[in-house]
């Protein structure tokens, strides 16, 4: 009888004591794992300090690692540090609407997204249809965690050079107007990209604007002109695709236009998305662009050059800071390229820290996380530091790195 009364005691404390235990060693597993995470965080701190100095770092591998593993949605955006709340009534009420185009490194764009991520915003992501089929699953459920993300209602087959890529930010586009957010302004970016500017700094800058559409560009040079003068086709294979230049002339633009050349990214407004859709010069221009070399570089740039359309600035140039990018005929300016070249674009290696944070742009382009890891999360560090110290919320333990 007396062993029974024992055993019933203590079940009874053991019942009481466990979850008083559990919540101890978890709140010790959480301290410690802010502890690591500062430790990371300040030794990583420490390398890009030395390496904006041009000194030498002996940080080599990623320090703020990122994966699903088999974590739930709730597990991932707190374990990643994803910030869950408007960090100012001022950001709030300024709703961003991002089109984001991607086809490769899954690993790139998770960083993109989570420095550019606010529970306010709208983000469209195209995948292009071509990518690999891993690669969409892991988009897909990354953009799945997230209430105010999602995938384009309709997926290109995209063709560098070719009206698949224009088409791709256009199918966002409409998927984002059919939404209740209200949303102000629109930026379109890709899978390389990353912000340079903290979300309160590219609200400010956006209703700098004062509607107008920020959309750089100029009247095509000389060897630009073949672009829109003659016929160009996609050539989609099941390896590889291109475009194909004929000598075949193409008619005149559409109601007189003037075309113009200019950048494939834009910061444009909601009334002027809405014209893009719905005007028939706009949907005139667009079929006529069809069969021309890249015209997500004139599209934008020449209808935003017409007098009297939704934010217009017929007399814009180049002005914008939209994108800080190095060109490889350039390198007279920009003091050449610390990483590789593609396609005349630099990807950005740790001695092009100094240069990107010294730019007045909204976003850089090119970046690669498996190549240049420490790249990308000096910009991620500082981007996270700049942005939590501009909070006027109080800044939730995980919202650090």
């Amino acid at each position: 009888m007396n062993t029974l009364r024992y055993c019933f005691f203590a079940v009874l404390i053991l019942s009481v004591s466990l979850p008083f235990v559990f919540y101890a060693v978890n709140l010790h597993a959480q301290k410690s794992l802010r502890r690591l995470n500062f430790s990371v965080s300040s030794a990583l701190a420490e390398a890009c300090k030395a390496l904006v100095e041009d000194k030498v770092s002996f940080l080599k591998e990623n320090a703020l690692k990122t994966s699903f593993r088999e974590s739930s949605c709730m597990e991932y955006v707190t374990q990643n540090h994803y910030i869950t709340r408007a960090l100012s009534a001022e950001e709030a009420a300024f709703p961003i609407a991002y089109v984001m185009t991607l086809h490769k490194d899954f690993e790139t764009f998770e960083r993109l997204f989570r420095a550019v991520y606010m529970p306010q915003n709208i983000y469209c992501v195209h995948v292009d249809a071509k990518a690999p089929t891993p690669f969409q699953r892991a988009v897909q459920r990354l953009v799945g965690c997230f209430p105010n993300a999602f995938l384009a209602s309709r997926a290109e087959r995209v063709v560098y050079g070719g009206v698949s890529r224009l088409r791709a930010d256009l199918h966002c586009m409409r998927d984002l107007l059919a939404l209740a957010v209200p949303w102000r302004y629109l930026l379109n970016i890709c899978g390389q990209d990353f912000p340079l500017k903290t979300n309160q700094e590219i609200v400010r800058l956006l209703k700098g604007l004062r509607g107008k559409n920020i959309t750089p560009g100029v009247l095509p040079p000389p060897h630009i002109t073949a672009r829109t003068k003659y016929v160009h086709r996609e050539q989609l294979y099941s390896f590889f695709s291109f475009m194909l230049w004929t000598f075949v002339r193409k008619a005149p633009p559409p109601h007189n236009l003037t075309i113009y050349f200019g950048s494939a990214y834009v910061a444009i407004t909601r009334p002027f998305v809405e014209f893009v859709l719905q005007d028939q010069r706009a949907v005139d221009l667009l079929a006529w662009s069809e069969d021309t070399y890249s015209p997500d570089e004139h599209f934008w740039v020449t209808l935003n050059r017409i007098p009297g359309v939704p934010g217009s600035m017929p007399n814009a140039s180049w002005e914008g800071d939209l994108k800080a990018v190095k060109w490889i005929d350039m390198e007279e300016s920009h003091g050449g390229c610390h990483g590789h070249y593609v396609r005349g674009i630099c990807v950005y290696g740790t001695g092009d820290l100094k240069w990107l944070f010294n730019s007045t742009c909204m976003f850089a382009n090119k970046f690669e996380l498996r190549t240049y890891p420490l790249t990308v999360e000096c910009l991620e560090l500082r981007h996270r530091q700049r942005t939590l110290s501009q909070s006027e919320v109080q800044v939730e333990p995980n919202w650090y790195f």
